[in-house]
């Protein structure tokens, strides 16, 4: 369930950065607000379950994936090789971050 709300938590981080960059009555600046707090509050409560440099990792990751692909669907940004590529290596980063923390630790090893 925790990893759900990160999920979640980078929804509505795609969400207000959408909003900052295009807000533009009071109503979208009211939703910007809500997105914020919302995808904030979701990642401090992840954080105290998980490691937080994960959480926040995989945040960060999956909500820059989101927004470029945002850009590109909504706002027909430019599509090419180099972009599609790094946001795919991104998600195999955020992907391995996630199959990382399910391992236990080694014990008397330095992990």
């Amino acid at each position: 369930m925790t990893w759900f709300s990160i999920i979640i938590a980078s929804i509505f981080e795609v969400l207000w950065v959408i909003g900052l960059k295009h807000a533009s009555t009071p109503l979208e600046w009211g939703g910007t607000l809500i997105a914020i707090a919302v995808s904030f509050y979701l990642l401090i409560a992840a954080g105290n379950k998980l490691p937080v440099g994960t959480v926040y990792a995989v945040f960060v990751g999956l909500g820059t994936a989101g927004t470029v692909l945002s850009d590109i669907v909504l706002f027909n940004a430019s599509v090419s090789f180099s972009k599609i590529f790094l946001i795919s290596t991104l998600l195999v980063g955020v992907i391995g971050l996630k199959l990382l923390e399910n391992e236990k630790p080694q014990r008397g090893g330095t992990q």
